[in-house]
């Protein structure tokens, strides 16, 4: 029933922010219980979660990207945003958004993932 959709660019250079948007149909963003996450996957490397924006706009971050990340949302448009600033080569991954229930460690709905490269 849901579905999560991300869009943004494809390549990005060094040193700039990268911002990708996921699109929600099929429910709410705003439906109590629920974390709107980012989760990316380097090649060749384990999936690696990002940060997430709760359904009462709280935000959480992976220490790893504490200083350089941001999570908003439109509800308007029931879409979450991600922006990653400074980016470098070790960014490149291909990047997920996904859905997971509160206190669950497991993700039920994830969007298909979009590739970006990071490169001169």
């Amino acid at each position: 029933q849901v579905q999560l959709q991300e869009s943004g660019p494809g390549l990005v250079k060094p040193s700039q922010t990268l911002v990708l948007t996921c699109s929600v149909s099929g429910g709410q963003i705003t439906t109590n219980g629920f974390c709107w996450s980012w989760v990316r996957q380097p090649p060749g490397k384990e999936l690696e979660w990002i940060g997430y924006i709760s359904y009462s706009g709280t935000t959480i971050y992976n220490p790893t990207f504490k200083n350089r990340t941001s999570v908003v949302r439109d509800t308007s448009k029931n879409q979450f945003t991600l922006q990653l600033n400074s980016v470098t080569p070790e960014d490149t991954a291909v990047y997920f958004c996904a859905r997971r229930m509160i206190r669950h460690y497991e993700y039920d709905y994830w969007g298909q993932g979009i590739q970006v490269t990071v490169s001169s």
